[in-house]
This record gives structure tokens, C-alpha cells and sequence, in this order.
């Protein structure tokens, strides 16, 4: 295992990345110093693959386990859902010192993690994420929540988990489309701080894209040590964090707009990058080459890099306008100065729209 530490004082976690280690994780929960009683929340899919070593694991180290299903995708999101946890830990008897796994992709991460935040004022949990979007990013940094029906994670906490265990083996039961949607993320840390990560998937796309064992981990275990020097700089994104926000704007308000069906999150913030490029461009920030080297490796890893037709500038405006990173009427706006350099901008939702590439 590859371990990396997000430094954080008392609340500090390792993130160990390698591969065919799920069944480390009851050992590595008692290092922690977890609790013995501990709930699994999963969804049937990804249950079926993973949940019998996990829960091997915890009972062969001496937890107590409960499972909760959930049902998937992002339009389950809800606070429904993070209701459905609080039942079955309130009829577990769920305690203090009890903790959660979250098993899966980024909505279940998000929605184990809010419960986790929330259930008697907060509790333990573990990510153990099977997607490669939440191996390198929602998993690592704390960031919980819930969708509301005007945006996008509007309703949630800061609450870091104990540790992360990121087994890329996980990935060999993605569909392309998602693991293709998880590069999206990686691409952005090298666009946001590393222009030899960029240069890196430049070079080993292919073999990405095949889950060639070496790569994975390297590019997984690169993109998470950023996702901790920014979280360990501002943990509550009060300034510099917000550069992970570097094409969620734009992709949020996409992914709102159209309910969340027509985008996977990666696609949206794929498109969100290309169209942050672009106004970079136009704002004289970034030069033309950085930016066709961005439009040129979104493209070739297959993800989408332009807002479609039926989509209206005004709805984008509007779900911009609820945007969390808004104060006084403008948005905290990512733009990049060549790859491996960013800067803010105040912009308008209004001013973002008008910018967009054609």
C-alpha cells in the first residue's frame, strides 16, 4: 500500500492506495481506533462485488457490522436517503463510538459522510471509495452533503473521515464511461498545480484508460497528495481551496439543469474545464496552446467539451446564481494561467455565461 497523510492536527487520516487491499480494512479500522460497532453503507450494485471481503474483514478483526442500502445514482442524493441511514442506526442502536464505511461511489461517500457529520452530533467514518471520481476526490477532504432541488450539494458539513483505503482493483468493474468520467478529476489537478501529472496522462492515457496497474496508482496517489496540501492549507474552503472548484461551476449548473440524468459529474466538470480554459483565454490569463493542450486531452480521453445546444444561457445563469462559492451577486471564478497555474476572478453568473465558448 501507498500511504498519504492529510495533516490536520488531532484530525489527521492516512489515505493508503494500492491494489486487492479491501480486505485490510478491519485491521486498519482497529488501528485507528475505531469502535466495535460498525454500519456499511453501500448500494446493491457495488454490494455485490465488494461487500462479502469487506464485511470478512471487519468481523475477522472483531467489529460488529450493519449494512444500509442505498439506491443509486445522483438523483438519490437527498436528504431521503440520509434519512433511510439515521433509521437504521437509530434501530441499531448506533452510539458514539459506533462508525461507518462508506462503500462506493461519491454520492454514497457524500451521503455517508453527511449522516456520519450529523447522527448524535457526529461520528466516525471510513471512505472506501470503488470509482475512480471518488478515489481521487470526493473521498479525500471531508466535503459531505446533499442535493437540494436548486443546486448542487447546498445542503451538507465539513467532517473528515478516519481514513481512506483506495483499492484500484475497484475499477476493473467500472464501466467505461464512469472510469472514463473519474480522469476528468485527475486532469484538473494537473491543470490546477501539476503540470507533470498533466504531461503524465498526456503521455499514458492508453494505459489508463486499459487500468494498467502502475499508472492507476500513481496518478491516483498524485492527484490525492494535492487534494490534501490544498486541504491541509484551507480546510473549510474559506480561500485557497476553492481552486478544486476549477470547472464545477459551469458543470454544476449543467448537472442541476438537467437533473442530473443527462451528465455523469466528471462529464459536467470536463465541459465546466473546457469553458473555464476558454474565459481564461479571452480574460488574458492563459495562453492558446495550454489551452488546445486542455480541449486536446479532454477530448482524447473521451469526455464531452461543449455546453449542448438545447441548453439555454438564462436556466445557466439561474443555477449559477445559487451557487455556494456566490457572495454579493458574483462567484468566485477559477481561471488558469497555463497548466499548472491558476488564479481567481469575481465574475457575474451573467459575465460567466457571456464568455462561454461559442
Amino acid at each position: 500500500m501507498r500511504p498519504i497523510t492529510v495533516n490536520l492536527g488531532d484530525r489527521s487520516y492516512p489515505i493508503y492506495v494500492g491494489e486487492d487491499i479491501l480486505a485490510e480494512i478491519g485491521k486498519l479500522m482497529r488501528q485507528a481506533g475505531l469502535g466495535e460497532k460498525v454500519g456499511i453503507v453501500t448500494d446493491a450494485k457495488v454490494a455485490g462485488l465488494y461487500l462479502k471481503p469487506v464485511e470478512e474483514s471487519l468481523r475477522r478483526s472483531g467489529f460488529g457490522v450493519s449494512t444500509v442500502f442505498l439506491p443509486e445514482g445522483e438523483e438519490h442524493k437527498s436528504r431521503d436517503s440520509v434519512s433511510a441511514i439515521y433509521d437504521r442506526l437509530v434501530s441499531e442502536r448506533f452510539e458514539r463510538s459506533s462508525s461507518l464505511i462508506a462503500l462506493g461511489g461519491g454520492v454514497i461517500g457524500d451521503l455517508t459522510g453527511f449522516a456520519a457529520a450529523t447522527f448524535l452530533r457526529g461520528i466516525a467514518y471510513v471512505q472506501v471509495p470503488t470509482t475512480l471520481l471518488a478515489q481521487v476526490d470526493s473521498s479525500v477532504g471531508g466535503k459531505t452533503g446533499v442535493n437540494h432541488r436548486e443546486g448542487k450539494n447546498l445542503i451538507g458539513a465539513f467532517h473528515q473521515p478516519r481514513l481512506v483505503l483506495i483499492d484500484v482493483a475497484a475499477l476493473r468493474s467500472l464501466p467505461r464511461r464512469e472510469l472514463v468520467a473519474g480522469l476528468a478529476e485527475v486532469i484538473k489537478y494537473g491543470i490546477i498545480a501539476d503540470p507533470g501529472l498533466f504531461a503524465f496522462v498526456e503521455e499514458k492515457l492508453e494505459s489508463l484508460l486499459a487500468l494498467e496497474r502502475e499508472p492507476l496508482v500513481e496518478v491516483i496517489a498524485v492527484s490525492c497528495a494535492i487534494k490534501a496540501k490544498v486541504v491541509e492549507a484551507d480546510e473549510r474552503e474559506s480561500d485557497y481551496r476553492s481552486v478544486l472548484n476549477f470547472g464545477h461551476t459551469v458543470g454544476h449548473a449543467l448537472e442541476s439543469l438537467t437533473g442530473y440524468e443527462e451528465f455523469l459529474h466528471g462529464e459536467a466538470v470536463a465541459i465546466g474545464m473546457v469553458q473555464a480554459a476558454s474565459i481564461s483565454v479571452r480574460q488574458g490569463y492563459c495562453d492558446q496552446e495550454s489551452f488546445e493542450r486542455i480541449r486536446r486531452l479532454v477530448s482524447r480521453a473521451g469526455l464531452p467539451t461543449e455546453i449542448p445546444d438545447h441548453v439555454e444561457p438564462q436556466e445557466l445563469v439561474k443555477r449559477m446564481e445559487v451557487d455556494k462559492k456566490s457572495a454579493g451577486g458574483k462567484i468566485k471564478f477559477v481561471l488558469c494561467a497555463g497548466i499548472g497555474k491558476t488564479q481567481f476572478h469575481w465574475l457575474s453568473p451573467a459575465e460567466i455565461v457571456a464568455k462561454l465558448a461559442p
